[in-house]
């Protein structure tokens, strides 16, 4: 069943179809909010919480965005809030002085050949790096969605995917010197 239909189901108040969006998305969610607060027990709340609003809004999704772009947005506004309130919150980006040239994370996954020293220079990013990463690469959100997800602009998405590329170049060339 795709998406849509379960959330149409969830809706109708489907608790099946809310048990089956939610083993589908609870990881990534966990994975996606955990990387920006680096607390696990924040993260197993904002996914509580964010599960608890696709169950009472699923009746009002319009489908102006996918699903998966829909969930990871209440998820970051759920982590946003619980920041705010922590007083935790940082807006602060460097800006890329040239273009572009990295290649992307999965080439370098791949030209690494260990996984382990790839989470292990993941962790190693800031949190917006490392949530822009896990949702353009690893969710395979396009930028315009993960713009819409960490209610950003599209540049800044790129921002944040230049420099966490630059920095996990760096982390996977040190470990292949070692």
């Amino acid at each position: 069943m795709d998406d849509i239909d379960l959330v149409k189901q969830i809706g109708s108040g489907d608790k099946r179809a809310m048990h089956a969006l939610y083993l589908r998305y609870n990881e990534a969610v966990y994975a996606f909010v955990a990387s920006r607060s680096g607390n696990s027990d924040l993260a197993s709340d904002c996914v509580h919480d964010t599960m608890l609003d696709v169950w009472r809004s699923a009746s009002s999704f319009a489908g102006k965005s996918s699903v998966k772009t829909w969930l990871f947005s209440i998820a970051r506004n759920k982590l946003v809030d619980a920041l705010r309130k922590r007083g935790k919150l940082s807006y602060v980006e460097e800006v890329p002085e040239h273009e572009d040239t990295a290649p992307n994370p999965e080439a370098a996954a791949i030209a690494a050949a260990e996984s382990a020293r790839l989470h292990r220079c993941l962790e190693g990013l800031s949190g917006p790096q490392q949530a822009a990463i896990r949702l353009a690469f690893l969710e395979d959100l396009s930028y315009p969605e993960v713009a819409e997800v960490e209610a950003v602009p599209v540049g800044t998405i790129k921002t944040r995917i230049y420099h966490a590329k630059q920095a996990l170049m760096r982390c996977l060339e040190r470990g292949l010197r070692a």
